[in-house]
Order: structure tokens, then C-alpha cells, then sequence
């Protein structure tokens, strides 16, 4: 038996990247060959509720790192997995390495880190790691550059019952539908996406999300006039999907990212993407699936050839939903089963 513990919330409605990534790999991990220790705040997703072998500390308003370390640190305690920056990672690591702590640290990165700040507690937990992990090639390239440590690649996976293409080819219809979706934030760059409605009234735009950027981006749909424009707000992934399988073309113009998981999704959806090709994400094949483009002066070009031509969009979406075929989180789950028990034996013979 092995056990696990993440820094990562299994509710069910928390859907920041991170934690859902988490929770996948925790819902299909076996209860017979793992215990697994994560945090809670809420309801839990109801995979991890009905799984074995598996303990929720739960969140309080108070002293939640002063109830959670001693639990770490005088329990058995194998694999310490997906590190953040907080201050339970930040004292835990502290003992792990003063104590000698039997304890694996497998570090999975989910930001591109060739041009950002890399916090303290995040740099201690790349060069002190057992394993080593980035959510994209291009990620692992930054990592390994910047740190000179070996490592690997574990793409985040899809939920291909909940993310698939539409039952029905998209047919060719005079009104057309762009997507967006994700938070609101000035890295996304969502004003883009609604100069781009601006310039294009006969189509329709939903953008999916919330964050501190909304209400700028609101003021700026009404002072462009944008009709065409509609803020869906937060949606779960079921409805999510169903968006994605209702639009004709994702546009995602965001340059500063790890590997997002929304693209993934998009493409399992077959929908069509322009995005940016800056931190190369491995869900679009340029070209093929979707565009990458350059630079911005690119975005408006590539999104209206994907409008203009229908057998173009037909074509790549199948080849989307091919390309998603490779990132199924059942696929994904047993490789990090392998990882796991590797880390664990690997801390064993340190010891």
C-alpha cells in the first residue's frame, strides 16, 4: 500500500486547473493499492467520496496548516505529490529535509517558467524532488533549462464521456459561433476576443468565465457596440462541453500559460482552435487541428479563414477529436500509477 498526499481540494465544485487535475488522478488511482490524503472544503467530487482508502483533511476558517502538519509528519506518509506554494508546502518541505523525512516528493509543474518569478517554496520543491514533472514538453523544456533537472513530461488528460465531439457533423449554417472560455484576467487577454466581435457582427460570441477582468471587458463590449457578444459566466465541464459542441471555432488568445487544459477539451470536442503559439501547447497540431499563430497580427487572418471556409472547420475538427484521442485521463491515470510506485521505491533505497 502506498500512500499519497497532495495539497489539492477534492470538492466538487472547486474548478481551479490544479485541483482538477488532482482529482482525476485521485478518483482513478486503485483503493486496494493506494491511500490517498487530500484537503476539502466543500462536497466532494462524488468519484473521490464513493473511492477507498481515502481521507479528506478538512478546511476551517483558522490554523488550518497547524491541524495539517502534524498529520504529514507522524503518519506514514510515502509520496507528497503537486506541491504548491503555501505555507503547508513551505513548512513540510522545511521538516522533510531537516528531519529526513522518508518521504517521495513528486513535483508536477503547470506554468511555462522561462519568464516568471519562480517563488522560493516552488524552487525548493523542483531541486529537492524525487520526480520531476511538466504538463506539456514545452513546460519540461522550461524547467529543465532553468534548473538543470531531469524532467519528464505527464499531460493533463481529458474526461472523454463528458468532453466529445456532437453526434452530428457541424452543419453549415449562416450564423456562425466563436468561443471563448476561461478566467478573466489580463494574461487572457479577453478584450481581444471582443475587438475581434467587433470586427465581426454577423457572428456570435459566448464567452464562458469570470475574474477581475469581466467588468472592463463588459464596458468595452457596450462601448464597441458589440450585440453579438454574451457573458455566459462559470459553467460546469458537462456545460462547458455542451458549449464547445455547439460553437464552430475556439478562440483562445491568452500568452502567458502552462498547458491549458480548456484546449484539450476543445479539441476532444472537435472544435476547431486559433490560440498562441508561445508556450506550444501539445493539445493543438498547427495546421492540422486548429492554428498557433505568432502574433497577434495573425489571430484576426487565421480566425476568419476557419469562418470563411466550412470544409476547412470539418476537416479539423475530426482531426481534433484524433489528436484528443491521445490524452484520455484513463490512459493518463495508470502512467501516474507507474510514477508513483517508482517514486516510492526510489525513496526506499534512499533510506
Amino acid at each position: 500500500m502506498i500512500t499519497v498526499f497532495t495539497p489539492s481540494f477534492a470538492d466538487d465544485a472547486n474548478t481551479n486547473a490544479q485541483n482538477l487535475t488532482a482529482k482525476e488522478i485521485v478518483s482513478r488511482l486503485p483503493a486496494d493499492r493506494f491511500k490517498v490524503v487530500l484537503l476539502g472544503d466543500g462536497a466532494p467530487d462524488p468519484r473521490i467520496m464513493a473511492r477507498g482508502n481515502t481521507e479528506i483533511l478538512r478546511w476551517s476558517q483558522s490554523r488550518n496548516t497547524a491541524r495539517w502538519l502534524p498529520r504529514l509528519l507522524f503518519s506514514k506518509i510515502d509520496i507528497y505529490f503537486f506541491p504548491r506554494t503555501g505555507p503547508l508546502d513551505r513548512l513540510f518541505l522545511f521538516c522533510r529535509r531537516t528531519l529526513g523525512l522518508p518521504v517521495a516528493l513528486v513535483t508536477y509543474i503547470a506554468m511555462a517558467l522561462d519568464e516568471v518569478v519562480v517563488e522560493p517554496t516552488m524552487t525548493r520543491s523542483i531541486r529537492e524532488a524525487d520526480l520531476v514533472f511538466g504538463n506539456s514538453r514545452f513546460v519540461a523544456r522550461t524547467v529543465q533549462d532553468r534548473f538543470g533537472v531531469t524532467t519528464g513530461t505527464m499531460h493533463s488528460g481529458i474526461r472523454r464521456e463528458v468532453f466529445r465531439p456532437p453526434s452530428a457533423s457541424r452543419s453549415s449554417r449562416s450564423e456562425l459561433t466563436v468561443l471563448y472560455a476561461g478566467s478573466f484576467q489580463a494574461r487572457k487577454r479577453v478584450d481581444l476576443v471582443i475587438r475581434q466581435a467587433a470586427e465581426l457582427p454577423s457572428v456570435r460570441f459566448r464567452l464562458v468565465g469570470k475574474g477581475e477582468e469581466e467588468d472592463y471587458c463588459r464596458s468595452l463590449a457596450k462601448e464597441l457596440g458589440c450585440g453579438n457578444v454574451t457573458f455566459v459566466g462559470h459553467l460546469s465541464q458537462p456545460d462547458l462541453a455542451e458549449e464547445m459542441r455547439r460553437a464552430d471555432v475556439f478562440l483562445f488568445p491568452s500568452v502567458l500559460e502552462g498547458h491549458p487544459q480548456v484546449l484539450g477539451q476543445a479539441a476532444a470536442c472537435g472544435l476547431p482552435v486559433v490560440a498562441m503559439e508561445k508556450y506550444q501547447p501539445d493539445y493543438v497540431v498547427n495546421g492540422e487541428t486548429g492554428y498557433l499563430v505568432k502574433s497577434d497580427i495573425e489571430l484576426s487572418p487565421k480566425l476568419g479563414l476557419l469562418l470563411a471556409d466550412h470544409g476547412l472547420r470539418l476537416k479539423m475538427s475530426a482531426a481534433a477529436a484524433r489528436h484528443a484521442l491521445q490524452f484520455d485521463w484513463d490512459r493518463v491515470a495508470r502512467d501516474w500509477e507507474s510514477v508513483f510506485v517508482e517514486a516510492a521505491a526510489k525513496r526506499r533505497r534512499k533510506n
